[in-house]
Parts: structure tokens; sequence; C-alpha cells
């Protein structure tokens, strides 16, 4: 998978997934939100001119730009909220206050957002070349799936897809696929056993 940067143009052109009621927080940049629980491989984190290699039970901060190498993985710790990346992606921490949600945006690759049931819900937006998803306290996968450029899948909780000028639903088992940056999502479908197993395991979940 070839490595790019993220690219605010493309990422405000795409497509939209939103849930109704999310908010954009703002956070003080360099404030601790968070902390890397594992880490296999090479993951740094970039603040600013400071790049350094990111270690379990490193701070993660307010604005990092966090990225894994070939074979590398990384499980973060915001809050409650736990996010997974995959090997060769990219994440910016644009913004996040613990307890009321923030902003984050996927350059490229892969990763699970996962917001277990019963907390109280935070108002999140993750950006990507895809557009936005807009999180309220659920669990979910987004990136690279088999043939699909980028795919969604909600293990629970409930997303709103909307690209292309078609909008979509997605509910728990119900995943979307796309072909490009900015088109239409495809019919929603219910994702097998199978393909879920590849998704979690493209990000180190067994």
């Amino acid at each position: 998978m070839p490595q790019l940067h993220i690219n605010r143009r493309m990422v405000l052109g795409g497509l939209i997934l939103a849930v109704v009621g999310c908010r954009t927080a703002t956070a003080a940049t360099g404030a601790v939100v968070g902390k890397a629980q594992k880490i296999r491989g090479n993951v740094r984190r970039r603040q600013g001119d400071a790049d350094e290699r990111l270690a379990a039970g490193g701070a993660v901060l307010d604005r990092d730009y966090v990225t894994t190498s070939t074979n590398s993985f990384a499980d973060l710790a915001l809050s409650e909220t736990r996010i997974l990346l995959g090997p060769q992606t990219e994440l910016l921490i644009d913004s996040f206050i613990a307890g009321e949600g923030g902003t984050l945006e996927l350059g490229v690759g892969r990763m699970v957002f996962d917001r277990p049931q019963g907390l109280p819900k935070v108002d999140m937006a993750i950006r990507t070349a895809f557009g936005m998803i807009g999180v309220r306290g659920t669990k979910f996968f987004c990136g690279p799936s088999r043939a699909a450029a980028f795919a969604v899948f909600v293990e629970h909780g409930a997303v709103s897809v909307e690209g292309g000028g078609i909008a979509r639903r997605l509910t728990a088992g119900e995943g979307v696929d796309f072909d490009r940056p900015g088109g239409a999502p495809g019919e929603v479908t219910r994702w097998g056993q199978a393909r879920i197993r590849e998704a979690y395991a493209s990000v180190g979940l067994r």
C-alpha cells in the first residue's frame, strides 16, 4: 500500500459519514490526551518539529501525528476510547477532550474506533480522504477491505453515510464499500464473519 499524506482539500471534498448531533470539540495544543497501550513494530509520533518513536506506556498528545510502519500496529487509549491502527497508517489527533470528544484525521491506512457500550456518549468526528465519520459511542472499522478502496463496518451503534449525493445508514452488523474518494457509497450489506475477522486482524485484533 503506497504511503500518502493527509490532503485537507481531498478530505473536505469527499463523502460525509455523520451521526446526528455530532459537534467538534477543541483542546489545548500539546495536552496529554491518552497513552499507547500496546505497540508492535515501528510506531512514531510527531508534534511540530519533534519526532520520536512511540513506545507502550508513552503519552499521546493533542495534535500528535501518529504513523505506523510496515508490519506495525498501535493500540491507543484516549480516555475510555480505544483506537487501533493497522500497518502503514497515518492518524492526526486534531483535537480531543476526555468525556466530550474531538476530531481525528485518518490520512491513509485502517483503524478501529471502539467506544464500549454503556459509557456516556462523546461526539467524535473522524475525517478521511473519503469524507467524515461522525460517532457517538460506537464500535466500527474503517479502511481498505478486500476489493474495496475504503469500507466502513459497524459492530454496534449507528452511523449515517453520505457521499456522491447518496445517503446510507449503518447499524450493527452492516457495512458499505467505496470505490474512490468522493464517490457514492455502495448498497448497505451485512458482513459475514470471515470479512469481519479479516478487517479486525488488519489492525491487530484477533
